[in-house]
């Protein structure tokens, strides 16, 4: 048998094993989002959504390319014990639906119609990332609705900077990768590193990491899989107009935490909330990029913990 040969049955061997992998590791992931969470018939179309615990009920919002399963990660990482959650899947994401004209304040709207159709009055919102846009028209149309608001690592504004320019190539990139199941199984796979970059942390993030820190990283990438029933969303977040300066009708408390090192969303956003929302309080990390939560997790769990607990008296 000739070198050439031997070569190419490799090859062919280790591509089935790929694909044996994708196929295993997607069935999984596929299988962890299915028959879990509940649906809600709205004016909007389905909205999905989880919950759990008991306490003092929190909104949690999930940023671009996640779900509800993201939020109750979010959930399980920030509020722990003590609260109870509700994990939405905004427009587009896994089983909600993406109405033909969707816009961050219906997406607001949306939340407000789930709340009813669950019988709750007031909640504590916790937003991430791309989640933080819809969350703050939640509070700023809705006031009487929240109790505190919390964003964590939250896109806000626009911007016409070559700095955001160049998180906007980012954020296209990613939404081309999100379309297709294999190719983000193989770049959370074996170009893990590169994918981390494009998502606000770089190399010098990821030296920081201990093993706890790497083990919520890796399930926040993981809890990404499958990603071609979260594109629509994705894609989505990707065009939807920002709140801008409607953030300035927010009175709730509002709790911005940021990193200043964050190449997604850039520390501008929490510049800018921190401008516009009367009494905003900033929780500023000077590293972290857009892994803040789970760079900094104990310090942004008590914080945030602390903060809904002290304006949840009329929850």
């Amino acid at each position: 048998m000739t070198a050439l040969r031997l070569i190419l049955l490799g090859l062919v061997a280790l591509t089935v094993l790929l694909v044996v992998a994708a196929i295993i590791d997607l069935r999984e992931a596929y299988r962890r989002v299915d028959g879990v969470s509940e649906l809600f018939a709205s004016p909007y179309g389905r909205i999905e959504y989880r919950q759990g615990g008991s306490g003092p009920v929190v909104l949690v919002i999930h940023g671009s390319g996640g779900g509800f399963d993201q939020g109750e990660l979010v959930a399980q990482a920030v509020l722990g014990e003590g609260f109870r959650w509700i994990a939405p899947s905004r427009f587009g994401y896994l089983r909600s639906s993406l109405p033909e004209r969707a816009t961050f304040e219906e997406q607001a709207h949306a939340y407000a119609l789930l709340l009813d159709a669950l019988g709750v009055k007031r909640v504590a919102v916790v937003a991430l990332s791309h989640g933080g846009p819809s969350a703050l028209l939640f509070a700023a149309l809705h006031p009487e609705r929240v109790s505190s608001l919390t964003l964590i690592s939250c896109g806000v504004a626009s911007a016409a900077t070559a700095e955001q320019s160049a998180a906007n190539e980012k954020g296209d990139r990613l939404t081309a990768i999100y379309r297709h199941d294999a190719l983000y199984w193989i770049a959370s796979r074996f170009l893990r590193r590169q994918l981390l970059d494009l998502l606000g942390a770089g190399p010098a993030v990821l030296a920081t990491l201990d093993p706890a820190q790497r083990k919520l990283t890796d399930r926040i990438i993981d809890y990404m899989n499958p990603v071609s029933p979260r594109s629509a969303g994705v894609a989505f977040d990707n065009k939807a107009d920002m709140p801008n300066e409607r953030i300035a009708a927010v009175h709730a408390p509002t709790l911005v935490i940021h990193a200043t090192d964050d190449t997604l969303q850039l520390y501008r956003n929490a510049e800018y909330a921190m401008a516009r929302i009367r009494g905003a309080r900033l929780l500023r990390f000077e590293q972290g990029g857009h892994l803040l939560l789970a760079v900094r997790q104990q310090e942004i769990r008590a914080e945030t913990q602390a903060f809904i607990r002290r304006h949840a008296g009329n929850t």
